[in-house]
């Protein structure tokens, strides 16, 4: 009888972790696939702006409750951040099954507001989580963008197959399969281990690094990039429908973005290796605008695809910068509420970019969307680059992240291993538990 190591098939704290992620991707975009096909493609253009509105409008409710009780809560709690996971990945398998039965019902919008909280919670949660699965300041970039690159691929291919499924036999049942992605998701965040907590209470010093220039400024830069994100997307949504386009080419446009999103994850640790967080966050702004502005010239089919991948790469590399930059340079002990309270401001930031256009529906014209688009993104290039200047963190002087980096970058024995390895870590607590699929 053949035996088999039990090491071979074993997850470690970071594959459970990009598991558990790839589950809540999968799902997410089943649940997106299915309400835009409930709220916006199924009804005329006009009757879809109202509820639109009212959608977007619901999204930045969830961070009035994500903001102030959930960031604390995952600082103080032990097992709080792999909880909050489980409990997000549940909590959508629940309201998934009960929105498939309710589509054409007003009971869709409470709904969607539950799983919009237990989503925006799950994603702090992941990102306070991170640090504590990588073995070194270094492997952060590499750590963010496997779990980018995993995002990417899951949302991806849960975007077609749930588009195929609709298709096939309609919106409930692609809800019923990510009802069930969500719960392998949630039985994958409980293998998680806890990580451990200090006791002790936040020093001032550790509260003022939070407001360290280098955080502050890329947290500005990235509210501006992430409003643009919201801005293109729902001006082409809508756009594209109003000139009546081909459905070919919203195929094509979604395909940009998706590629524009794997280019993003592959060059965002590649760049680190040669440059600091900050000249990736910069450089990302400086492409958006200067592509936006391009595609203002010349509005044409090509320059709208090439539009849309750039601000696809450069969203990807900027966020996954500024993660690496925000787990680099702020306190550990007061990780969950600073990615709270910045996922707060993206958030709103997206939802205000994408209200711009859907308000504006009869008076922006495609070139004057696309330079007005431009124009931020250059301010946001501009300010952010000044303002390192002016108070010194450019050169790394304006918060923790005084490590040089050397032209080689992180070796490959830093990035993060999805399997067990031989070294042991200590920010866990041992649940004395079996690890999965091993024997006893």
């Amino acid at each position: 009888m053949l035996h088999r190591d039990p090491k071979t098939y074993a997850l470690n704290d970071f594959g459970r972790l990009a598991v558990a992620q790839g589950a809540s991707s999968f799902g997410d975009a089943l649940l997106m696939v299915s309400l835009a096909g409930s709220i916006f493609f199924s009804q005329d253009i006009y009757k879809s702006r109202s509820q639109v509105l009212l959608y977007l409008l619901l999204t930045m409710a969830p961070f009035a409750v994500v903001a102030p009780i959930i960031g604390p809560a995952l600082d103080r709690s032990k097992a709080g951040r792999r909880t909050l996971m489980a409990i997000g990945l549940f909590g959508r398998a629940l309201t998934c099954y009960l929105m498939a039965g309710r589509l054409d019902t007003l009971f869709l919008y409470p709904l969607a507001f539950v799983a919009l909280v237990l989503a925006k919670g799950h994603t702090v949660a992941k990102a306070s989580l991170v640090p504590a699965v990588v073995k070194s300041d270094e492997a952060l970039v590499d750590a963010n963008s496997r779990l980018a690159f995993i995002g990417v691929v899951t949302s991806t291919a849960g975007g077609v197959i749930g588009a195929g499924i609709i298709a096939l036999v309609g919106s409930p049942w692609s809800l019923r399969f990510a009802a069930i992605m969500f719960l392998v998701g949630g039985i994958l965040a409980l293998r998680i281990p806890k990580a451990k907590v200090s006791t002790t209470p936040e020093t001032q010093e550790e509260v003022g690094e939070l407001h360290a220039p280098s955080i502050i400024f890329a947290g500005s830069a990235m509210t501006i990039m992430r409003g643009s994100v919201g801005f293109l997307a729902f001006f082409l949504a809508f756009h594209l429908r109003s000139s009546n386009e081909a459905e070919w080419f919203f195929g094509a446009v979604l395909a940009a973005s998706a590629l524009g999103g794997f280019v993003g994850v592959i060059l965002a640790p590649i760049a680190r290796r040669r440059v600091r967080e900050e000249v990736i966050l910069s450089s990302t702004l400086i492409a958006g605008s200067f592509m936006a502005l391009i595609a203002a010239r010349y509005p044409e089919r090509f320059s709208t695809l090439l539009l849309v991948l750039v601000i696809a790469l450069s969203a990807q590399c900027g966020r996954i910068a500024f993660d690496s930059l925000l787990q680099r340079d702020g306190p550990e002990h007061l990780r969950g509420r600073a990615f709270a309270r910045f996922e707060t401001r993206f958030q709103v930031a997206w939802v205000v970019g994408a209200l711009i256009p859907v308000a504006l529906l009869d008076l922006l014209t495609e070139r004057e969307g696309y330079f007005a688009l431009g124009l931020g993104l250059a301010f946001a290039a501009a300010t952010y680059i000044g303002s390192l200047r002016t108070h010194g963190a450019w050169a790394g002087r304006g918060g923790r992240g005084e490590r040089a980096v050397a032209n080689d970058g992180p070796s490959a024995e830093t990035a993060p291993s999805l399997h067990d390895d031989e070294e042991s870590r200590d920010d866990y607590e041992d649940d004395s538990r079996p690890e999965p699929w091993t024997s006893t």
